[in-house]
């Protein structure tokens, strides 16, 4: 299997597009927000959110962890943030509430993984991906872990049929993260049973968002307005207040009051109308 050229695109931080081509950042575009909580919290930090700050933290992933590369780890154990898409599902299959998860990877597409290291190797790093070359190397290190890849030789990015995969290999209780309105809605009309996870939702517009919203059983709001005000008051729990997750369904509330309930971490927990703000959240909200 061999591509016939390394390119990836990511929407990084600030929905900012970025172009990796052989293990180079070669584009940068303009971010749409200038200021995130979360970013200021990296582990290469963005303070500010400007194409050149972007560019070094992109290289900083590239370095560390081989993001885009045939080096690219695929394992952690590491939690990034308390309710991250990623720290929920890698939580729900440690805690018996899920089988498998349907999650996307630079250098492999769309795959079904089937331990918590390796939700968190992948999705605990990586942004939102819009399209990627497959590398051998990182396919075979991710069927080594417990994981299935959608498509080897094209690396292809389909969460519903990466969901059709899961089900085909016997996994029923299955967690899948979504950005587009129609793929969450596709997944949940074939397979009503699936936790959508909704991600990478800065920028939406109010029909998307609502579509988004309706489809999904979490919700992270990102740097969004319209999930903010759709989801928010819909919202059965929300976690977190800078970067919000909402649990539109009972099942994705389930999941968010079980890790409240297995962590050690001193937690408030107070009946109120939704959402709840903060004076930290990413700036502007689009």
């Amino acid at each position: 299997m061999k591509a016939d050229k390394d390119e990836h695109i990511i929407e990084a931080i600030g929905k900012c597009r970025v172009v990796v081509r052989d293990g180079k950042v070669v584009e940068v575009g303009k971010p749409i927000i200038a200021d995130c909580p979360l970013a200021k919290r990296f582990a290469f930090p963005v303070p500010e959110i400007t194409p050149e700050a972007v560019k070094e933290n992109i290289e900083h992933r590239i370095h560390a962890f081989g993001m885009c590369t045939a080096s690219r780890e695929v394992l952690d154990t590491r939690p990034f943030v308390g309710f991250g898409a990623s720290e929920l599902i890698s939580f729900g299959i440690r805690a018996g509430m899920l089988d498998a998860a349907v999650i996307a990877c630079d250098g492999a597409g769309t795959v079904v993984a089937t331990t918590p290291e390796l939700v968190q190797g992948i999705g605990g790093r990586m942004t939102g991906l819009v399209a990627t070359s497959p590398h051998p190397l990182v396919i075979e290190r991710i069927e080594q872990n417990r994981g299935y890849v959608l498509d080897r030789n094209n690396a292809r990015i389909d969460q519903p049929s990466g969901v059709a995969l899961a089900h085909l290999k016997g996994f029923r209780r299955i967690a899948v993260t979504v950005a587009a309105p129609a793929e969450a809605e596709a997944i949940r009309a074939a397979y009503p049973d699936s936790i959508i996870v909704a991600v990478h939702v800065s920028g939406l517009s109010r029909v998307e968002a609502a579509r988004l919203v309706g489809a999904s059983d979490l919700v992270t709001a990102c740097a969004s307005r319209p999930i903010r005000e759709i989801a928010g008051p819909l919202a059965l729990v929300q976690a977190g207040i800078a970067i919000p997750v909402f649990a539109m369904t009972e099942p994705g509330k389930a999941l968010i009051i079980e890790k409240i309930r297995i962590s050690e971490d001193p937690v408030l927990i107070k009946p109120t109308k939704l959402p709840v703000t903060g004076e930290r959240e990413p700036s502007p909200l689009v």
